[in-house]
């Protein structure tokens, strides 16, 4: 028997109005109804007409993607690649942007039941267990970018690696006084801590080559070009100063040039820099940088979403991108 609106709201106790305000304005539903509602629609199964109908006729034909930040350059490029392999395709692209704990929430626990998508991407956002089942019981074919849940394909990299390569790669060219420079933009809860993994991995590589790796060179900062740029400024003044500079992303990475080339530093002659990403300005300033093969990173999740809108009951693909060394004039 259909569930309708009226079953929902009689079986939560509330009104009609509120059951909507849960579905399409949850901002404006203090926090224990609005988990109370979304319990008892994921009890009782309901899908709201407009969406059971286009779940029917198969017309939606709107591939959403949800990412923090989508602003910042790393995702512009996963941006571009998803976008290039929509062209051509029946399917419209849709782009939510999460960027507060808040809109995390009620995009994950929403899209699954109010939006009419064929298919979601998720980028760099992690999902508990309780959100994965919403979106597999209101059957949104979903796939990660980044992060990982075993009940869902995803595209991954492996950011400890990636800080391995880097150590490997910089003391392969002599440099034993190495900084380093991340940070990330967090959504408490919902983020991947990118640039702690990163550190962890080139910390773990200096060691085993018996080289520690002093507090005193490790500069944590806002993920802006600017806090990059103070911070470079202390790692220099230090009376041991880095021969080269790890970065986290090539955003920082910026950051760090504009502060070298202000002091009238040489880049690499006095202080090399390795950023991470290959973002597109990476060449414009000649960075050497860790490709992640962002653009490749979306055209591959929508070659899987695809894959699983059309055979909804393949298994589950996990694909691991290769890191390697892109090199230009900063090493």
């Amino acid at each position: 028997m259909h569930v309708t609106i009226y079953d929902v709201a009689r079986e939560a106790k509330v009104s009609i109005a509120t059951v909507s305000r849960v579905l399409n304005s949850p901002q404006q539903v203090n926090e224990g109804t609005h988990q109370h509602v979304l319990a008892t629609i994921d009890r009782l199964g309901f899908v709201p007409k407009a969406e059971a109908t286009a779940r029917a006729r198969r017309r939606n034909q709107r591939i959403g993607v949800l990412a923090p930040f989508f602003t910042y350059p790393s995702f512009v490029q996963r941006l571009r690649g998803v976008a290039s392999m929509l062209d051509g395709s029946p399917y419209e692209l849709v782009v939510y942007n999460a960027d507060t704990p808040t809109h995390c929430r009620n995009y994950l626990e929403n899209l699954p039941i109010a939006h009419r998508l064929d298919g979601l991407v998720i980028m760099s956002l992690c999902i508990n267990d309780q959100v994965a089942g919403r979106l597999i019981q209101h059957e949104l074919p979903t796939v990660l970018i980044e992060t990982a849940h075993p009940a869902f394909s995803g595209v991954e990299i492996d950011n400890e690696a990636g800080g391995r390569l880097a150590a490997t790669f910089l003391l392969e060219r002599g440099h034993r006084q190495i900084g380093f420079v991340g940070g990330d933009s967090e959504i408490s809860g919902y983020t991947l801590h990118t640039s702690e993994l990163r550190l962890a991995g080139f910390r773990r590589a200096l060691l085993a080559e018996g080289i520690a790796l002093p507090d005193a060179l490790v500069r944590i900062t806002p993920n802006s070009p600017e806090a990059a740029a103070s911070q470079t400024r202390v790692l220099l003044g230090l009376a041991e100063a880095p021969t080269a500079i790890f970065v986290a992303s090539d955003t920082l990475a910026l950051g760090v040039i504009k502060a070298l080339r202000e002091q009238g530093r040489q880049i690499p002659g006095d202080v090399a820099v390795l950023g991470f990403d290959d973002l597109d300005v990476a060449e414009h300033v000649g960075l050497t940088t860790i490709s992640q093969s962002l653009d490749e990173s979306g055209q591959v999740a929508v070659e899987l979403l695809l894959t699983r809108i059309a055979e909804p009951t393949r298994p589950v693909q996990h694909v691991r991108l290769p890191l390697r060394i892109q090199m230009r004039e900063t090493v």
